[in-house]
């Protein structure tokens, strides 16, 4: 599902289908809470919530299956996905719609809903608090997630395999790229790091991006990545490593899964959907 989902903003033609799936939602979530998802909260989420917050909506195939409402300063003031639509990374690519608008997140969820506090532990949450619901009289955990690292990558497939490097004193292989440095664009950064690191001119307008990766950040102690993928540029290369890089080698799935950093894993099962490289 998740190469064709759409995530948009809230619309206002969207409010009925979002109040039904929002209250079927929660009434499984909260089950320990009287009146979940009908009379007064779903007042407030209609008059207060869908008026006041930045919505965003999941849509698959044309039908509206996820909500997402944030706040001031990154703080996720709902997630909420239609039951038949659980379990397929809707949650997870809303989240990350967030982290790409604010870096930093937080949110607050009941003690008593151990699916979601499973499912925020896996994407990187920790606690930092908890307090007690006025309404509901029910334990809050307080949760937030440091913003992603955010870089960028070189997709350069030969023959069926994908480039790929390795930094002086490390065992891994990386994909070509790297961070950006102040004031620059995602294709500029991306083509100062393929000078820098292969030696090649690859010129920013020349690159195409291809998709987004999240994952868990090698070696940065379960820190998030946000890493946006591009194509382009030349093909027959000549890469010549700079100092950083001690060598450079094109794998193919087998040989990346075994020796490149986890991300490896999302791009190389993008480019064998995609018909890149062999399944």
């Amino acid at each position: 599902m998740s190469r064709d989902l759409i995530i948009r903003r809230y619309r206002d033609t969207d409010q009925d289908v979002v109040i039904d799936l929002w209250s079927r939602a929660v009434r499984r979530a909260h089950p320990f809470i009287e009146g979940e998802g009908e009379g007064e909260r779903a007042r407030i989420l209609r008059e207060v919530y869908l008026v006041r917050a930045e919505n965003w909506v999941a849509e698959h195939a044309g039908t509206v299956i996820g909500l997402l409402g944030l706040l001031p300063g990154g703080e996720i003031g709902g997630l909420f996905v239609a039951p038949e639509a659980q379990g397929r990374g809707v949650g997870r690519q809303l989240v990350e719609h967030a982290a790409a608008r604010y870096g930093a997140l937080t949110l607050e969820v009941f003690e008593g809903n151990a699916r979601a506090r499973r499912f925020y532990a896996h994407l990187g949450f920790t606690e930092r608090g908890r307090r007690v619901d006025e309404e509901t009289g029910h334990p809050l955990l307080v949760l937030d997630r440091a913003a992603p690292l955010r870089s960028v990558s070189w997709l350069h497939v030969r023959e069926g395999r994908l480039l790929s490097v390795r930094t002086r004193g490390n065992d891994t292989f990386y994909l070509p790229g790297g961070k950006y440095e102040p004031g620059e664009s995602a294709p500029e950064a991306l083509s100062r790091e393929l000078s820098e690191e292969l030696g090649l001119d690859v010129p920013a307008g020349a690159l195409t991006e291809a998709f987004v990766i999240h994952d868990v950040a090698h070696g940065k102690n379960g820190r998030r990545l946000h890493m946006t993928c591009f194509t382009g540029g030349p093909q027959d290369i000549v890469p010549v490593p700079g100092r950083e890089i001690a060598e450079y080698a094109w794998f193919d799935r087998r040989e990346a899964r075994e020796r490149c950093a986890p991300a490896h894993s999302q791009v190389v099962d993008r480019l064998v959907a995609q018909g890149r490289m062999p399944g």
